[in-house]
């Protein structure tokens, strides 16, 4: 085996109706199941915050989603409150072929620090043990799918070229956000990394 899907975080808060919804963040399912049944090997990513995650806008006194505050590894966007672990809105899209997965990589499980990318934490050094999973089962490249484009699948596929897997993301199977040109920053940020866009 040298190749891995990677399906992050198609979830129901990400979704239209949700509570942080990427625009046509539905519209990822069906490419992403076609691309499950000719994938390899299947991983999907999962947002799974506590209740009181820090970086959730609720938790600060007088702070509202998408302020930026100080934390010890940055800067950090304020969210409205997503993917509570046990919550409908962070489950699977219910039309995803989710029990195709052979692994589940939750993030953002620590209350103090927030997670992008299926890799690494934010604060760039506390793995989530993806890499190493993906070097066990002999993993060399890996395509990405879902939402959302220039934030979790961007910092995704950095990290992933920066660990020395190269790494195509499947533009037809994602969707951004695109707050304040963020989608033409990513795009920049992965090319320079070597990412393939497909």
């Amino acid at each position: 085996m040298s190749n891995a899907l990677i399906i992050i975080d198609v979830q129901n808060d990400f979704c239209p109706g949700g509570a942080l919804a990427v625009p046509g963040g539905d519209e990822v399912v069906d490419p992403i199941n076609a691309l499950i049944e000719t994938a390899e090997m299947v991983i999907l990513s999962q947002d799974w915050h506590p209740e009181h995650h820090t970086s959730f806008a609720n938790n600060h006194t007088n702070k509202s989603p998408f302020d930026t505050i100080q934390m010890d590894y940055g800067a950090q966007t304020l969210w409205p409150a997503h993917c509570v672990q046990g919550s409908e809105g962070a489950a699977f899209h219910p039309k995803l072929h989710a029990d195709a997965a052979e692994a589940i990589i939750r993030k953002g499980t620590r209350s103090s620090i927030d997670s992008y990318s299926t890799f690494f934490e934010n604060d760039r050094k506390t793995p989530t043990g993806l890499v190493g999973l993906l070097r066990e089962r002999g993993v060399t490249h890996v395509r990405l799918a879902g939402l959302a484009l220039d934030f979790c699948v961007a910092y995704s596929a950095i990290d992933a070229a920066d660990q020395g897997f190269s790494v195509t993301v499947i533009e037809k199977a994602c969707r951004a956000i695109d707050n304040e040109n963020s989608l033409a920053q990513a795009i920049e940020m992965m090319r320079a990394k070597g990412v393939i866009l497909q």
